[in-house]
């Protein structure tokens, strides 16, 4: 079986680079094998800077000659070029043919308005309703640990603005003009070879069309066009329904897909994911392979090649939501599971999670024969994402620093990450913490029953986050016999998501506090499951 390892680059300047490592021979030959690969297939661009011997050999868990060696081999062949003071870098002699796909251009179509934002989500009130007595008040807010956001705070504001200043210096004057629907060609171009580079994806730029975010994504798909309302149905739709959907996902994402008269269709969830067994007449299928949103964990390797499967018998197509696929913190990385089928997967990626939300900019990497009618959906001028801001982003990929803010960013993550399970082993050890192995978010397991309960307590703490039961289908189904019953689906489980990356750095030890403070005690469990801090521990270093 094939072992998969990324080098995170965290303790030098080199860039994210995923390996998948297989075959028959020595860690050595393997490593050589791989980097040729990424290589001959354009993951690795010319002139991209290696990895240093000892970074990519602790990364790997080998010994620094085999990285040496291998590097050695490479070089030897005409694969690699090793230069004092420079390092290793790929060769520019091997750059690969350009292939690049001819996309079908749109016809006439009139300019769409901007994207709307997507509704406020309710919360409940922070008061309680007013009775014949007055009550005590809850705790304003004072602690967000919801789901879906990044550390705003460390938004990197010196490479942003740096980028941005060099992007208008250096752009042609048929920028400030219309902007091309497809983006402009120089962030698809960056895209491709970072994808290709940190998530295994295999694509040209001509297949990439930029868009601005997951959901701008969805209705360009399944709507005909960016905008709704009195604009619905003006474009070309490209995808319909039904549309098989995860079981625990995004309610946002599903009352857009109603709203654009779609119907989904809820895939039950276990240990492994997504049951993609129970996929039959539907026409495509939404996923979060590489960690499940949001109750965690990676898509199984045998269910990733069933779904592709599936949609080659069907003549259908997989939605992948990349939308954490950067933050993965064990040595077990999961790659893009359009790799598997670049002609049967689309994959949909942004910024909203690795930079911010306030950069409005996205990506779908697209089959051949999707990207003439999502441009022709998209109309013929871009109406939603800055031209300008593309800019920024590219010199902010194409100068390393993005790269760099990932690295940090990760490691900051991980380590709130280990913040949160410590503070659960040593204040409430009863409560099963999962989803842990990558992301911005743990779902924490509660007693049957009591996670109403603990939602409101939390909201007396001042706590703001989200309970499990909020991302289930309402369709998904427990079975005639109810939660649990022999017949179950897939029971409800009362559980709490936590966002352990939305708090500033100097908020976050009240806000684990406060968290705590609001979880049920010990004896409310039924039946008692303990997780104490070894098997935490033993949790995140297998990745569960």
């Amino acid at each position: 079986m094939a072992e998969s390892w990324v080098n995170s680059g965290e303790r030098t300047g080199g860039s994210d680079l995923h390996l998948e490592l297989s075959g028959p021979g020595s860690k050595r030959a393997a490593l050589a094998r791989a980097l040729r690969d990424a290589v001959r297939s354009g993951r690795l661009a010319p002139g991209t800077r290696m990895p240093p011997y000892r970074s990519l050999a602790a990364d790997l868990g080998v010994a620094r000659n085999t990285v040496a060696d291998a590097y050695a081999e490479l070089v030897a062949e005409g694969w690699l070029t090793a230069r004092q003071g420079s390092g290793t870098r790929v060769a520019e002699q091997t750059r690969p043919p350009h292939t690049a796909v001819r996309p079908k251009r749109p016809t006439a179509n009139a300019t769409r308005p901007p994207d709307r934002q997507p509704p406020p989500r309710p919360h409940a009130s922070p008061h309680p309703s007013p009775g014949p007595r007055p009550r005590p008040r809850p705790v304003a807010r004072v602690h967000d640990l919801r789901q879906g956001t990044p550390d705003v705070s460390a938004f990197p504001r010196g490479a942003w603005l740096a980028s941005y200043r060099r992007a208008l210096q250096q752009a042609p004057n048929e920028v400030f003009g219309p902007g091309d629907p497809a983006g402009r060609p120089e962030l698809r171009e960056a895209l491709a070879e970072y994808l290709a580079r940190a998530r295994g994806v295999r694509t040209e730029p001509d297949r990439i069309v930029v868009c601005s975010g997951f959901a701008h994504a969805l209705r360009l798909l399944f709507g005909g066009g960016g905008g709704a309302g009195s604009e619905k149905g003006r474009g070309r739709q490209v995808l319909r329904g039904p549309l098989a959907v995860e079981a625990y996902g995004l309610p946002f994402h599903r009352e857009l897909l109603t709203a654009e008269g779609v119907r989904t269709v809820p895939l039950p969830i276990d240990e492994h994911g997504a049951r993609v067994d129970r996929l039959t007449r539907e026409r495509a299928v939404l996923l979060t392979p590489a960690h499940q949103f949001p109750t965690g964990g990676p898509l199984h390797p045998e269910r990733r090649a069933a779904v592709v499967d599936w949609a080659r018998a069907r003549g259908g197509v997989v939605l992948e939501d990349d939308y954490d696929g950067e933050f993965r913190y064990d040595r077990k990385p999961v790659g893009a599971l359009q790799s598997l089928d670049p002609e049967r997967v689309i994959l949909i990626g942004s910024v909203s999670k690795s930079l911010s939300p306030a950069v409005r900019l996205g990506w779908m990497v697209l089959p051949e024969r999707y990207v003439g009618d999502v441009l022709a959906a998209k109309g013929e001028r871009e109406a939603w994402a800055s031209v300008l801001d593309q800019l920024a982003l590219t010199d902010l990929i194409v100068s390393g620093s993005y790269d760099r803010h990932v690295r940090r960013m990760r490691q900051r993550y991980r380590a709130r990450r280990d913040r949160l399970v410590a503070a659960l082993a040593e204040r409430a050890p009863h409560i099963e913490v999962s989803g842990v192995a990558a992301g911005l978010h743990a779902v924490l397991r509660l007693p049957p029953g009591t996670e109403r309960s603990a939602v409101k307590a939390a909201t007396w703490q001042g706590v703001a986050l989200d309970g499990l039961a909020e991302f289930r289908h309402p369709d998904a189904t427990d079975g005639p016999d109810g939660p649990g019953g022999p017949d179950t689906d897939m029971p409800a489980r009362d559980g709490l998501v936590v966002g352990y990356a939305t708090p500033s750095e100097h908020a976050y030890a009240a806000a684990l506090e406060a968290l705590c403070g609001a979880l049920p005690p010990a004896d409310a469990q039924v039946p008692p499951q303990h997780l104490n801090l070894s098997v935490i521990t033993e949790q995140l270093n297998d990745g569960a």
